[in-house]
């Protein structure tokens, strides 16, 4: 039996070298865990009356303040209304806003992307360097002044925060489309005869947009957190709309005595932000693996 360096056999140390079980198993639960706390959200967002009976808007002056409990599970606000019900309701706002700044983001930086990686020379440089520029305003600043252009609101406020990741998207999109170009089989494709739309949508475009599919479900997190801080700042949602950022920001005047008014509502924002990072990091280890 063959001996390693250090006098085991080969047998013990291949064993030595095999992952534990709980290795292998962990990645998979912390995925399906993240698809699990997006699927709530999303159900929240979709049918908020499957999961709590109590109006948002409407609170019992009697309760007001009440720390969690079984009738309460995130407490009530200075005004009796349920918290709980208030972040099930807020869902609605905030992976619409999400969802449409993901849109923006995505069809404006794809397209540049596309163009600039598939007709290259003068277009492809003048083109990046409007990408340089995007990326040399800080997403905030730029978030605010799209803002301040369009107006307060979670509609405009996600625009704001879509047109901040368009940069990301274009610069991904056009390395893809760059790298895919150059493969044996679009070379091949060109040299058949083949029409260079044609080419484009059936050879280069299928397999280069799953990166930018990995980047989108990382935007998506980002995208909520930066509405959320914006509804924060006071430039997303008007009161009493149960938008998240907005419940952290009234939470703020209470946070010594009713640490729950601006805990509770942190937490899911940030629960759903990693789930989402997670399900990114998931497709881009899927992505790797098929290469």
């Amino acid at each position: 039996m063959d001996v390693d360096p250090e006098g085991r056999t080969s047998l013990a140390a291949t064993a030595e070298r095999a992952p534990a079980p709980w290795r292998r198993v962990l990645p998979w639960l912390s995925v399906g865990l993240a698809f699990a706390v997006v699927a709530l959200v999303v159900a929240w967002a979709l049918a908020p009356g499957l999961f709590t009976a109590q109006d948002p808007y409407t609170g019992v002056p009697a309760d007001k303040l009440a720390p969690p409990s079984a009738a309460h599970w995130f407490g009530t606000d200075p005004t009796g209304r349920d918290l709980f019900t208030r972040v099930v309701y807020g869902a609605r706002y905030s992976l619409l806003g999400g969802t449409v700044a993901v849109g923006v983001g995505l069809v404006a930086g794809t397209a540049l992307g596309v163009i600039a990686g598939s007709i290259g020379g003068f277009l492809d440089e003048l083109l990046m360097r409007v990408v340089d520029v995007l990326l040399s305003i800080p997403g905030l600043l730029l978030s605010l002044s799209v803002i301040i252009l369009l107006g307060f609101g979670t509609t405009n406020a996600a625009i704001a925060v879509g047109v901040t990741s368009v940069a990301a998207f274009a610069r991904l999109s056009r390395s893809e489309v760059v790298r895919v170009r150059r493969t044996e089989y679009v070379e091949a494709a060109f040299g058949s005869g083949g029409r260079w739309w044609s080419v484009l949508l059936r050879h280069v475009l299928p397999n280069s947009l799953t990166a930018v599919l990995a980047l989108a479900a990382l935007q998506f997190g980002t995208a909520v957190l930066a509405i959320s801080t914006l509804g924060f700042l006071g430039y997303g949602a008007p009161p009493p709309t149960p938008e998240w950022g907005l419940l952290i920001s009234e939470g703020r005047s209470h946070l010594a005595t009713s640490w729950w008014l601006t805990t509770l509502p942190g937490l899911v924002v940030v629960v759903v932000v990693l789930s989402a990072n997670r399900i990114s990091g998931w497709i881009s280890e899927r992505r790797e693996g098929a290469r």
